[in-house]
């Protein structure tokens, strides 16, 4: 199958570890066993019919590429629900079983959207159910340039990183963080969920970038001297991701648009200042962050794969401050050297 961010991938070859271990890569495969068995029974228990012979549609709440998200009731029961709906022109019967039946395997952990097994196959699209968020998705609360309160962002930051937790205990890996994955089912992101599982894989399966790196993107798979049938994946991608979603939620800008030493001056100052270790040579774009939160994304955003932190690693940072207080010295000289560095940018361009 083929990712919508220019990914694609296969099943890894036992003959070929890479960096798995043999138990590493006996997760991936029960876990791609398990999906199986659910995606062999959902088959056979959609229900065809047309949405508005069984739901009443109430408003949409939601539009991507491959389909939409309304919010319905059902006619006869009144139940309130989310019905994601996948066009068939662009969506296969099996991309969207699979999709349907992680969902329906992960969804028993708190932070992960419930997942109802009902699966729908109408005339036009492909549809299944699932607990309806009324309050938008992440990337909505976020302010740019100032971010999410510390606060939400540290209720986020445990929630997602026990929901991470959860993919990869079942042999999984997300593959998919971002804001506009993550559900606010609560004001204030008391609680939140993830949400849209068409890109989870189990662990060990070839991932290899077949389009242009984004920021979320793990600097292993931008790597040219991977193997060339791709790169066994592990659950240090979604650490990877995390740190660059908090460094978001804290401050309301991407740490880099790619993370290409050569091609994105902010990830080689990042780099330069990992090597280093110097006050001075710590990238404009950081300003405002604690002591704690540098160690924290520095945990997460380790270049080495296998010297990566894995996503439990936020529990040790939670309760301590992850933002300079506001009107500190050290503050004002950050947010000036951000401001400098702005407008250098603008006068670039």
């Amino acid at each position: 199958m083929t990712g919508e961010k220019g990914e694609e991938d296969g099943e890894a070859p036992s003959r070929d570890l890479g960096e798995l271990t043999q138990e590493e890569l006996r997760e991936g495969r029960a876990a791609a066993r398990a999906l199986d068995e659910v995606l062999t029974l959902s088959s056979q228990a959609l229900v065809r019919a047309e949405v508005e012979d069984l739901y009443d549609e109430v408003r949409p709440l939601g539009q991507g590429r491959f389909g939409r998200v309304l919010l319905v009731t059902h006619r006869q029961r009144g139940t309130p629900m989310a019905l994601k709906l996948l066009s068939k022109a662009s969506t296969t019967r099996q991309g969207f079983l699979y999709e349907f039946c992680v969902g329906l395997t992960l969804g028993s952990h708190p932070g992960i959207v419930t997942t109802y097994g009902i699966g729908l196959e109408t005339q036009a699209c492909y549809g299944f159910l699932s607990e309806p968020a009324l309050h938008g998705d992440l990337i909505a609360l976020i302010q740019p340039k100032k971010g999410l309160p510390e606060s939400a962002t540290q209720l986020c930051a445990q929630q997602l990183s026990s929901a991470l937790e959860h993919v990869h205990s079942r042999g999984l890996v997300y593959r998919d963080l971002k804001p506009e994955n993550v559900l606010v089912f609560e004001p204030g992101c008391r609680r939140v969920k993830l949400t849209d599982f068409g890109h989870t894989r189990p662990r060990g399966t070839l991932l290899r970038l077949a389009g242009p790196p984004i920021p979320y993107t793990a600097p292993e798979l931008c790597s040219p001297t991977h193997r060339p049938e791709g790169l066994p994946i592990q659950p240090s991608l979604d650490a990877w991701a995390l740190g660059v979603l908090l460094f978001c939620l804290l401050t309301g800008y991407f740490p880099w648009d790619q993370p290409l030493p050569s091609e994105d001056p902010f990830y080689q100052d990042f780099l330069d200042w990992r090597g280093s270790g110097k006050a001075c040579d710590r990238p404009a774009p950081w300003a405002g962050l604690s002591p704690v939160a540098d160690q924290l994304l520095g945990v997460l955003l380790d270049p080495r794969p296998r010297h990566r932190g894995p996503v439990g690693s936020v529990r040790a940072f939670l309760g301590q401050s992850w933002q300079e207080k506001a009107g500190s010295p050290e503050l004002a000289r950050k947010r000036g050297e951000r401001e400098e560095e702005e407008e250098k940018e603008l006068g670039a361009e």
